[in-house]
């Protein structure tokens, strides 16, 4: 959006120079003297009437590419915020406190719960009691480091189950420049099950070897 204002003040401020021009010709045509107005010969009422046209040309050409740069904005806004909900990552935006500012559909699918329901609510307590330590730990080196920071910890949807999930943070100015965190999830639990079997078929091996010998 800031970005777009600033677009917006320069189309503005060209276009608000030569409506003024425009304005203080017509002054001077207006604020003259009943003399001074008749002694002025065909030719400089020519040029003043084309002096006009032309400014009145160039603010309906500034007008239009106001309206054209306004429309861009307006669909490269649609776009963003599509490719945002629709993204295959959950994305949360934390506030300086840790209560969710704003999140995708992706995240709100993941965690079972309504978008509008998330808002305002603290990220920590979407996190199982038993991992809550491990986000406070990481959530500190971020706030203190500045550098992102990437686990894994357990969470619950809204209906109570869990599922394990990846998490990577990083931290920035927000717009009115306090501190934000925003926040990717995605779903691990398959990964977790499959490193966990996995774990567990070669424990089952080693005990086999160390029978054997």
């Amino acid at each position: 959006m800031k970005n777009g204002s600033s677009q917006s003040e320069s189309i503005g401020k060209p276009a608000r120079g030569l409506r003024q021009r425009a304005e203080d010709i017509v002054s001077r045509i207006e604020g003259g003297s009943p003399r001074d107005v008749a002694v002025m010969s065909l030719q400089e009422t020519k040029e003043k009437l084309h002096e006009l046209l032309v400014h009145q040309i160039e603010l309906e050409m500034q007008n239009d590419e106001l309206r054209r740069t306004r429309t861009e904005l307006e669909d490269a806004r649609a776009r963003y915020q599509d490719l945002y909900d629709l993204a295959p990552v959950g994305y949360c935006t934390l506030s300086e406190a840790g209560l969710i500012r704003e999140t995708n559909l992706t995240a709100a699918r993941l965690l079972g719960v309504n978008r509008s329901a998330l808002i305002g609510r603290p990220f920590s307590r979407l996190i199982v009691k038993e991992n809550q330590d491990v986000h406070y730990l990481h959530r500190r080196r971020l706030i203190e480091t500045g550098q992102p920071q990437a686990y894994v910890l357990q969470m619950m949807k809204g209906d109570g189950t869990t599922f394990w999930a990846d998490i990577t943070a990083i931290t920035l100015l927000g717009g009115d420049g306090t501190p934000i965190s925003r926040v990717a999830l995605c779903d691990a639990t398959l990964r977790r099950l499959k490193d966990e079997a996995l774990r567990e078929s070669q424990q089952r091996a080693l005990a086999l070897v160390e029978e054997l010998q």
